[in-house]
């Protein structure tokens, strides 16, 4: 041991540096841990809502757009289709829509906010096979209807509001996701307007 003077002044400078230097690691240390509670941009990208142009859709056209990793169908219904509709209940399933596969604006005949502008999750309610859309010859599925979807995996069938027949393996109409029109030429699927 030294018997030595002790120097206060600088005890007191190495203990501040010492504390400032610890504070900043412990700052440093922290910011990325907290950070990696946050969704990464992948994970935000997947859940995010995606636009879709409906400028160029014509009457009986299909388009796919992907949303969450699932195909998204829109369809441009005819005069005709819509007509076909109330008139199938009897044949359905769940003509009323009344499991809550969709929001409460799709709880309609159509299944959708506007009548010509159907908008569902393409995938089969039975094993999550992906239908077919059939404009024409949908009668070889079922008897007197000329539009519709069918699943080739077990031969459910869904009309063109995505409601299912009766008999077919699928329990429920097809899923009709949250979207909104922008305007009349693009759609937001995955957002609604009550969404903050």
């Amino acid at each position: 041991m030294s018997n030595a003077p002790v120097d206060q002044g600088r005890r007191r400078f190495l203990t501040i540096a010492t504390s400032v230097v610890g504070g900043v690691g412990a700052v440093g240390a922290a910011v990325p841990f907290i950070a990696s509670w946050n969704p990464s941009e992948k994970a935000k990208q997947a859940g995010a809502a995606v636009t879709a142009d409906i400028s160029k859709l014509e009457n009986g056209q299909l388009i796919r757009v992907e949303w969450r990793g699932k195909p998204v169908w829109v369809v441009k219904r005819t005069t005709e289709m819509l007509e076909l509709l109330p008139k199938l209940n009897d044949r359905l399933r769940d003509p009323e829509s009344q499991d809550e596969q969709q929001p409460a604006y799709a709880q309609n005949i159509h299944r959708s906010k506007k009548p010509e502008i159907f908008v569902a999750v393409g995938i089969c309610t039975h094993l999550g096979c992906s239908p077919s859309y059939i404009p024409t010859d949908f009668d070889a599925h079922v008897e007197g209807v000329h539009s519709g979807f069918f699943c080739p995996c077990h031969g459910s069938t869904y009309d063109l509001a995505g409601r299912v027949f009766s008999g077919v393996p699928a329990p429920k109409n097809l899923q009709i996701p949250p979207y909104m029109f922008i305007d009349d030429n693009t759609l937001l699927i995955g957002e609604d307007e009550g969404a903050v």
